[in-house]
């Protein structure tokens, strides 16, 4: 099992690095891809999958929704090299043509559909497919925005690597018993020190080496990102623990051998994204 985990995470490192070097449509596909993956293993994990191995309507509309919104990152890799701020007022715009679609369903399917399976439907589409986009949107949000996917990767996968490590040898009190029982305070300690670390040495030596002037950060912008990462890292987590334990599921899929589905990989990097991604959107644009 051990060894599954450890080749499959290679693996993914590999894939993950590819993608972020050869960017353009290559990265998004690869990020739609992943999208389309954990909307449905979502949908199927809380209910709104209904109809054995069939897609229902509210399904197809999140499937049709999400395959619409990445043709526009698409169209924007092939003719545009850098961020444009107006994405983000288009991706509000079709979050409320979004609302506006699964209601649609609800109304002319009705009674079919109850109403948590709407609202879930619509949930799971901004959680898994948009906030993932906000990889796309760091990548291209300068010549060299393929450094900043690196403080994700830290704040999320190293943070997870420095808790495991601590806590494993230090952890002693509980941080959430019932949700997860092997997670511990020092765990957590642990992992939001070492993304702090991790974060500061990435920025000293490759970020503001390699990425020009027009990302650059400051050690202290790196330590306080690292450990609110990190932090915010743990929660998107255990949000999605708690998901699979309302729903009494182990794993969100098997896509990945040792490691479950695309969720249950990707459940601190959907979360982390955004925030890095905002940090760096008002330090450069806002002041």
């Amino acid at each position: 099992m051990f060894r599954t985990r450890l080749l499959s995470g290679i693996v993914l490192v590999i894939l993950a690095v590819g993608g972020i070097v050869l960017g353009g449509c290559i990265w998004v596909g690869m990020l739609f891809f992943i999208s389309l993956n954990a909307y449905l293993e979502l949908t199927r994990a809380t209910a709104v999958h209904t109809e054995g191995k069939k897609l229902n309507s509210l399904e197809i509309a999140g499937i049709i929704l999400t395959v619409i919104y990445y043709l526009y990152f698409f169209y924007e890799s092939i003719f545009s090299d850098i961020f444009n701020p107006e994405v983000l007022v288009l991706i509000a715009f079709y979050l409320i043509f979004a609302l506006l679609v699964f209601m649609v369903v609800y109304v002319f399917s009705f009674p079919k559909y109850k109403a948590g399976q709407v609202m879930a439907a619509y949930f799971e589409f901004i959680y898994a497919p948009v906030l993932l986009s906000f990889l796309y949107l760091l990548r291209d949000f300068s010549g060299n925005g393929a450094y900043l996917l690196g403080l994700v990767f830290l704040c999320s996968w190293g943070s997870d690597t420095c808790a495991y490590c601590v806590g494993v040898l230090f952890g002693k009190h509980k941080m959430t018993p019932k949700l997860s029982p092997k997670k511990s305070i020092e765990g957590a300690i642990g992992g939001i020190v070492g993304s702090s670390l991790l974060c500061a040495l990435y920025t000293h030596y490759i970020l503001n080496v390699y990425s020009g002037d027009e990302i650059a950060l400051n050690i202290f912008g790196a330590v306080f990102l690292g450990a609110v990462g990190a932090f915010i890292s743990m929660i998107g987590d255990l949000a999605a623990s708690a998901i699979k334990r309302d729903y009494n599921i182990k794993d969100y899929g098997k896509l990945i051998p040792g490691h479950g589905g695309i969720m249950d990989r990707f459940d601190s990097v959907i979360i982390v994204a955004p925030l890095i991604f905002f940090y760096v959107y008002s330090g450069y644009y806002l002041f």
